[in-house]
């Protein structure tokens, strides 16, 4: 006896960032729901020129690969510009970012459906039960942004800052933990904004806490990008001393010269990045740092780009995501004249390749000592440093496996059963 054919599925395809994985997710629920098992959802991300092009160029190949399905375009990319998403031959219907995550306007038909996002004043409370192909689940936090980095344009794709109550987020976590998730990231825009307009402004730091305190069952919990002079007190003090949030910290740095940091309008100078990470440190000796770098912003001498270079040594960072400054329309950057694109270019491998050297040098460091490797398929996963493991015999995906750590390459941890 043959078994039926699978039912149909909608089939996502998303760009950018984890906020997008998140809200993917929860599309598929609302698309499942409203019956478009045969539909295309493209989340695009709008964060550089190059990503726009890369769902574009994917929107012209899906719909040959898919003559006859409806191709849905949402995301970032398609908020800032609608009309120009819906204008593409191979699109049946645009929706914006507030939109895509309301089960109605999946419901619904009109080809164009997208709002201002700037009269948003809500985030939505969203229950997504699992994440597919994935042993680690993301939870949206918060949303939007209200600072105004003069290279980003995502604050007019997202709206304003807007935070998720813990309420929510605690019924979300539990019925992630309770379908198999052993570890957790809280995600957002600018997640160390989270509570200012919740009743009592309780900061991130806080709502961390009730977390924990509140869903004893989860192993492991990790943030995202974190701005380095928003880390409130109670969030320094779970660093130092609960050891179920990761010691992996990712920063939102952008650049190590304080000229080049004050023309992006950001809120700290290198010597607050040094400070953060030194005082993190102090309260947890084992703690790496992430950061993301823009390398080549306009009117960046060599000598400001090596101070963004040694920034990599003096605050001993390791985990580096590097993006060559990309033009917005729409931001006050890209009034001002850029530099050469193979400068760019050259300034940001040169970074990249101090990062790889970097994480090199800080992974032969722990050769011969034991880690807890959260194992996502059967060649092994990451460890509390978010460093991949791969490991020299299968492991059982799910689980979190004591592991010594035997060798590495430049980018994973060898590593067998302790």
């Amino acid at each position: 006896m043959t078994s039926p054919d699978p039912k149909p599925e909608p089939k996502l395809v998303t760009f950018g960032c984890r906020m997008n994985t998140y809200e993917s997710e929860v599309m598929r629920d609302h698309a499942r729901a409203a019956g478009l098992d045969d539909a295309v959802i493209v989340n695009t991300c709008a964060v550089t020129k190059e990503a726009e092009r890369q769902a574009r160029q994917s929107i012209r190949r899906l719909r040959r690969d898919n003559p006859t399905a409806r191709i849905i375009v949402t995301g970032c990319a398609a908020q800032i510009d609608p009309d120009r998403w819906a204008a593409m031959p191979e699109v049946d219907r645009v929706l914006g970012n507030a939109e895509k995550l309301t089960a109605e306007a999946w419901r619904e038909d009109t080809p164009l459906l997208v709002a201002d996002i700037m009269t948003v004043r809500e985030t939505a409370d969203h229950l997504v039960g699992g994440f597919e192909g994935r042993a680690r689940a993301f939870v949206q936090v918060q949303q939007g942004c209200d600072h105004r980095c003069t290279f980003c344009i995502i604050p007019f794709a997202r709206g304003p800052s807007r935070s998720v109550a813990i309420g929510p987020i605690v019924e979300q976590v539990r019925t992630l933990v309770d379908a198999g998730y052993r570890e957790i990231v809280l995600t957002g825009v600018d997640i160390t904004a989270y509570g200012a307009e919740l009743p009592g402004a309780p900061p991130l730091g806080q709502m961390v806490r009730r977390l924990l305190q509140l869903v004893p069952e989860l192993p492991r919990l990790r943030l995202t990008s974190l701005d380095p002079v928003e880390i409130d007190p109670d969030l320094l003090d779970l660093i130092g001393r609960e050891p179920r949030l990761m010691p992996h910290i990712h920063l939102s740095v952008q650049a190590g010269d304080d000229m080049i940091l004050k023309r992006m309008k950001r809120r700290h100078l290198r010597g607050d990045v040094i400070a953060q990470t030194a005082e993190i440190r102090r309260r947890r000796p084992d703690a790496v740092f992430g950061a993301d770098f823009i390398a080549g912003f306009p009117t960046e001498t060599e000598e400001m780009f090596a101070n963004t270079l040694a920034l990599v040594d003096e605050a001993g960072l390791t985990h580096l995501h590097v993006f060559p400054y990309s033009s917005r329309p729409g931001t006050p950057a890209a009034r001002i004249p850029g530099l050469p694109g193979d400068i760019v270019k050259e300034r940001a491998g040169r970074l990249r390749t101090k990062g790889i050297e970097a994480l090199g040098a800080w992974m032969r460091t722990r050769i011969g000592s034991t880690t807890r490797v959260l194992i996502e398929n059967d060649a092994g996963g990451h460890c509390e440093h978010f460093v991949p493991v791969k490991l020299d015999e299968p492991g059982e995906p799910g689980s979190i496996l004591a592991t010594r750590i035997t060798g590495a390459t430049d980018t994973e941890f060898l590593g067998t059963a302790a």
